[in-house]
């Protein structure tokens, strides 16, 4: 079975580029033969202007990360959201990984320099 990586990234602010950033990362966890768990993608469901939303957003976020094995932290900006998730996972002492844009790069085939 592969482990369950949830994908940590901002959402919120550009959305429409912060949802092509998690496609990019999300096929960085298939590319490494994990099954990842992106949270990202219920904005596309839910209208992200409305507060209730963003709330719902969130609150699945966390309670997915009780099912994951580890957590990827990618993205130069570490969100309020993104510091709760990763705050949950040391506590619950789970490996946190932060994935460097050069690494991202190397493994997905593009130029690195």
């Amino acid at each position: 079975m592969k482990n369950k990586v949830y994908v940590c990234s901002p959402l919120f602010g550009n959305i429409e580029e912060n949802l092509e950033n998690a496609k990019y990362y999300t096929r960085y966890v298939l590319e490494c033969g994990m099954a990842p768990v992106t949270p990202h993608f219920y904005a596309l469901c839910l209208d992200t202007s409305i507060q209730k939303n963003r709330k719902i957003i969130i609150g699945i976020g966390l309670s997915l990360l009780w099912f994951c094995d580890e957590i990827w932290v990618f993205g130069e900006e570490i969100s309020a959201e993104m510091r709760s998730e990763i705050s949950f996972c040391e506590t619950m002492r789970m490996p946190i990984k932060k994935i460097c844009n050069k690494k991202l790069r190397k493994k997905l085939g593009e130029n690195t320099e």
